[in-house]
């Protein structure tokens, strides 16, 4: 099935504003079929620790991290429906106060020492991927007068090789900064709820942490939006 081009958004969307300076003007170069079929490096549970998908632990020095723990969690799928095992999906994000473990942000608010913000996971047989993760927080980003970023997870899948990486953020249901981010606001208005995660009380843990479902669907009509969709970065 040919790839859904009106659902994703354009290259170039001034009301982002970094859009314009880092958007191509000129037509894309097609890759050469003996580069997009690199299959190496080649992926496996073996290349993955014990913790790298419960990000309430794996960057623990001291003590609990702080925050409103919630269970990440979904389905890699193709245009058919179909599940996509034996895909390697990162994720980053801020932490519960809005801010990355990252020279770059300098954002005015607390890192936190037991929280690294990344983590690892390879789907399974059905698809279908896990994380354990810390509820990330809002923070202004500049692109405008009073610009804040809505709650978001970026999330890097790769196939069997770099050549293979497609990126995309998911957002939470029922946050108001949505309609004033021009992330969101780029991707067509009838995909965007592709976006956003469905809260999820039958993949809630009882007393621990809430749940939240995000199927990724990598072509077709119902694909997700991808950042950069017509070339894979």
């Amino acid at each position: 099935m040919p790839m859904d081009w009106a659902a994703h958004p354009p290259y170039i969307y001034p009301p982002y504003t970094s859009t314009p300076k880092r958007g191509p003007t000129q037509p894309l170069i097609p890759i050469g079929e003996h580069l997009r079929n690199l299959a190496a490096p080649v992926y496996g549970t073996q290349d993955l620790g014990a913790l790298d998908h419960d990000l309430t632990r794996n960057g623990r020095r001291n003590g609990e991290p702080l925050g409103e723990r919630m269970v990440l969690t979904g389905r890699v799928l193709d245009d058919a429906g179909k599940p996509v095992p034996h895909t390697l999906i990162e994720i980053w994000q801020a932490n519960a106060c809005g801010r990355y473990v990252h020279k770059g942000d300098q954002h005015d608010a607390p890192l936190d020492p037991n929280f690294l913000g990344a983590g690892r996971a390879i789907t399974d047989a059905q698809g279908r991927y896990r994380f354990l993760t810390i509820k990330p927080g809002s923070y202004p980003w500049r692109n405008h007068h009073n610009a804040w970023r809505p709650a978001h997870i970026h999330l890097s899948l790769f196939g069997q090789g770099f050549g293979s990486r497609l990126i995309t953020q998911m957002y939470f249901p029922g946050d108001p900064l949505h309609a004033y981010d021009p992330m969101v606001q780029s991707a067509p208005e009838a995909a965007r709820n592709r976006l956003i995660a469905d809260f999820s009380l039958d993949v809630t843990e009882p007393e621990y942490a809430l749940g939240y479902v995000f199927d990724i669907v990598l072509r077709g009509v119902n694909a997700t939006r991808f950042e950069q969709a017509r070339s894979p970065a």
